[in-house]
């Protein structure tokens, strides 16, 4: 019997590489509820190796093929913070090369092993050593490079390979994915190969199209693109402990005429985001996905209704699960140590003076859901189905909005359509850290055990607690 023949369209490939790219672009409901414009998410985590960069990984090495620089048996050497070097390794085992890479020792204990389960060796050197330390990972890389007899160094930092693979891949798809619609894209810049890549891509389809960047609190790219290119006096870069984004120099790949703003982000929030992201949206990603959450979320706030933004999330949360995504982690650096930060949600509502819940039920009417509103002096409700699990949300504004639209009303006009997805839903042991976010971007917190809403808080909620605590 034959095999299948290759496929596209039904998602049957020879090997591995055909599954590159064709990500999906999933709308943020929750996360991006509030803001004035609709913000999608491409889901580059969702690729074989689990990151954006297995397009990059597999491309280097076929055009090395190309040029014949790549010999069979031969080694492909990098300087990685794990997911370049997870996308050099699928395309290498594939075809009988041997890999060496070397990291950062911040990076993450799942990244390291997952490279050793590809057969890759791998070299960790200090963080802390600047770009011309001999100790640095890119100079040990070099000498690896030289050293080793048949080998190539993928040198994403500087191999035009990098931005054109997003030239001929994810800026095309962004481009079909939205119909030629997207007006905003918010990309982390790390090599910032995607970022060049996507914005020279959709520059010549749209030049009107802005191309955000986000950077990491301690990289110096800001400064860099601020100043033209070139570091400014008395610049120097900070430790940071975000993965895959920031750098220290500018890299050859990155292009800075195709940056139209820069947002920054921190350790912090891009941790918290990121947490958040799989506890709202179901989206399971990394650091570097949080800052580019947290670098959307403060972009897209000044925009204009008539937009549409897309947000890269660059790799997966799997690789993380000892690291930010463990609470032990979280607060041993800092990041879960507010005074109060770690109170539950569901203390908070043992707190609460009016512990009441006061829900609407899909199918009742605007009048009564009006009125309940006016007895009990909310200007929000949780919606339930008839189960009693929740639905969404419904929001006094939103009926004043509707009830003044020029078009007939009645009596009993029902509030189906007019209620909104929860954009902050949390169960009650959820940290009160995590969920601050979400409350400073203007949401109340809804928290729900077993799908069925227990109770709500708002800000002068969590005020009035923290401020009877002190």
């Amino acid at each position: 019997m034959t095999g299948l023949p290759e496929s596209k369209e039904r998602r049957v490939f020879n090997n591995v590489l055909g599954a590159m790219g064709n990500t999906p672009l999933v709308k943020l409901e929750r996360i991006g509820k509030d803001l004035p414009v609709p913000l999608y998410a491409k889901l580059e985590f969702m690729n074989p190796g689990g990151s954006v960069k297995d397009r990059v990984g597999a491309n280097i090495i076929e055009q090395y093929e190309k040029r014949g620089e790549l010999k069979p048996g031969g080694t492909i050497v990098e300087a990685t913070s794990g997911n370049t070097g997870v996308g050099l390794a699928i395309a290498a085992a594939l075809k009988g090369y041997k890999t060496i890479f070397v990291m950062p020792d911040k990076m993450s204990n799942e990244k390291i092993l997952l490279l050793r389960a590809y057969g890759a060796k791998v070299v960790i050197t200090p963080t802390d050593a600047g770009p011309g330390d001999p100790r640095s990972y890119y100079e040990v890389a070099k000498k690896f490079a030289r050293e080793v007899p048949n080998a190539v160094l993928a040198n994403q930092y500087h191999n035009p390979d990098n931005p054109m693979t997003h030239e001929l891949s994810t800026g095309p798809e962004l481009w079909e994915q939205t119909e030629g619609r997207l007006t905003d894209v918010i990309i982390g810049i790390g090599t910032g190969g995607t970022l060049t890549g996507v914005g020279r891509y959709l520059k010549s389809k749209n030049p009107k199209i802005q191309i955000v960047g986000v950077d990491i609190e301690g990289s110096i790219l800001t400064e860099i693109w601020q100043n033209k290119g070139k570091i400014p006096p008395g610049v120097y870069p900070k430790t940071y402990k975000v993965e895959g984004i920031g750098e220290d120099f500018l890299p050859s790949t990155m292009d800075i005429q195709y940056v139209d703003a820069i947002e920054r982000a921190g350790d912090r929030e891009s941790f918290l985001w990121a947490r958040q992201l799989v506890r709202q949206e179901g989206i399971f990603a990394g650091g570097s996905s949080g800052s580019a959450i947290a670098g959307a979320i403060k972009y897209c706030r000044k925009l204009t209704p008539d937009r549409l933004a897309v947000v890269i999330l660059p790799d997966s949360g799997t690789r993380y699960l000892s690291k930010f995504y463990d609470d032990k982690w979280m607060r041993e650096f800092g990041f879960l140590s507010m005074e109060f930060g770690e109170t539950a949600l569901g203390d908070l509502l043992i707190a609460k003076p009016n512990k009441a819940l006061i829900t609407a039920t899909i199918g009742d009417s605007i009048r009564k859901v009006v009125s309940v509103m006016h007895q009990n002096a909310v200007s929000q409700m949780p919606v339930v189905g008839a189960d009693g699990t929740l639905v969404g949300l419904i929001e006094e504004v939103d009926l004043l909005t509707h009830m003044l639209d020029k078009h007939e009303h009645s009596n009993d006009e029902k509030i189906d359509a007019l209620v909104q997805s929860a954009g902050a839903v949390f169960p009650p042991e959820t940290p009160l850290e995590e969920a601050m976010p979400s409350l400073t971007a203007g949401y109340a917190l809804i928290i729900v055990e077993n799908s069925k809403p227990i109770g709500i808080l708002t800000k002068i909620d969590v005020l009035d607690y923290v401020a009877g605590k002190i």
